[in-house]
C-alpha cells in the first residue's frame, strides 16, 4: 500500500467565496501554502498527495509551476476532491460542469482518482427521492471521470445525504459508483468503519484513514478508532492502492501528518 495524505490541513477547510453567488465557483478550498504543505509530506517520507479542487483550480493558469512543485518534491498527484448539492435540479448542469473542468486539470498533472462528496440536505431533511436524485447525478460524475481517464468514488461525509452505512446501502440501490470510505467520518457518524469495508469491499478502490477522538478528528492512533480491525479488513479484500491520511486541522499539520506516518509504518 502506497501512502499519500491531503493537503487541507494547511491552512483548514475553508470554501471559495465565489461560490456563495456562482455554482461554477463552489470549491472546496484550503486556506494555507500547497507548497508548504508538499514540502512538509516530502520531507516525512509520503509518497502522494491529494488536493482540493478549490487549490488545485488555483494552478489553472500556471501548470507547469505544479509540474515542478511535485517534481521537486518527488510527490504524486493521487487525487483531486470535489463535490457538490446533485440534489437540485437546475443547478446539476453548472455543477457538473465545474467538476468537469477540475477532472480535465486533474488528468492533465497525472491524476488518478476523483474524490467526490455531496449531496445536499434540504432544511426540512432528505427527501425519500433525494437518495436517487443523488445517485443518478453520481452517474453523470463517473463519465465526466472516465472521460477524462479518472476512477471516481463518493465519500460519505458529515452533514451531507450520505453518512452511515445505511445511508450507503440506499444510496448504491441508484448509483454504480465506487466509494471512498473515511474512516473517521463513518466513525463520527455512528457507523463502524470497519464493517463499512468489510461490506462494500467490491465497490472501495480508494481510502481516506483518520482517527476520531473527543468529538474531533485525530492522528492515526491518537484517537479511540479500532484501526487495527479497518487495516485488517483491507488487507482482508487484497487492496493494494493508496492509502491516504486526512486531518481537517491541527495545531502543527506537520507534525499531525508524522505522528500518522509513524503509526502506519508500524501496523501496514
Amino acid at each position: 500500500m502506497k501512502l499519500g495524505y491531503v493537503t487541507n490541513c494547511w491552512g483548514g477547510v475553508v470554501g471559495h467565496p465565489g461560490g456563495v453567488t456562482s455554482v461554477k465557483d463552489a470549491y472546496y478550498l484550503a486556506n494555507g501554502s500547497t507548497e508548504e504543505a508538499l514540502s512538509d509530506l516530502n520531507s516525512l517520507g509520503y509518497q502522494g498527495f491529494e488536493i482540493f479542487d478549490g487549490n488545485l483550480m488555483q494552478y489553472e493558469n500556471s501548470k507547469e509551476d505544479f509540474k515542478n512543485l511535485m517534481k521537486k518534491n518527488e510527490l504524486t498527484l493521487i487525487g483531486v476532491y470535489t463535490g457538490a448539492n446533485f440534489i437540485y435540479d437546475e443547478i446539476l448542469d453548472e455543477e457538473l460542469a465545474k467538476i468537469n473542468k477540475v477532472a480535465h486539470l486533474a488528468n492533465e498533472f497525472g491524476a488518478k482518482h476523483l474524490v467526490i462528496g455531496g449531496g445536499a440536505i434540504r432544511s426540512a431533511g432528505i427527501n425519500d427521492t433525494d437518495y436517487k436524485k443523488l445517485g443518478d447525478a453520481l452517474e453523470k460524475v463517473k463519465v465526466v471521470a472516465e472521460n477524462h481517464n479518472l476512477l471516481a468514488s463518493y465519500h460519505p461525509h458529515l452533514g451531507s445525504t450520505v453518512e452511515t452505512i445505511e445511508q450507503t446501502r440506499e444510496l448504491i440501490k441508484h448509483t454504480s459508483i465506487h466509494l471512498c470510505p473515511d474512516t473517521a467520518h463513518l466513525q463520527a457518524a455512528g457507523s463502524d468503519p470497519a464493517e463499512f469495508i468489510k461490506e462494500f469491499k467490491d465497490r472501495i478502490q480508494y481510502v481516506h484513514l483518520k482517527d476520531f477522538g473527543n468529538d474531533n478528528f485525530q492522528p492515526l492512533g491518537e484517537g479511540t478508532q479500532n484501526l487495527t480491525q479497518v487495516i485488517k479488513e483491507l488487507k482482508h479484500m487484497n487492496y493494494n492502492g493508496w492509502i491516504t491520511v486526512e486531518l481537517d486541522s491541527y495545531y502543527d499539520p506537520k507534525e499531525g501528518a508524522k505522528i500518522s506516518k509513524n503509526y502506519l509504518q508500524k501496523n501496514l
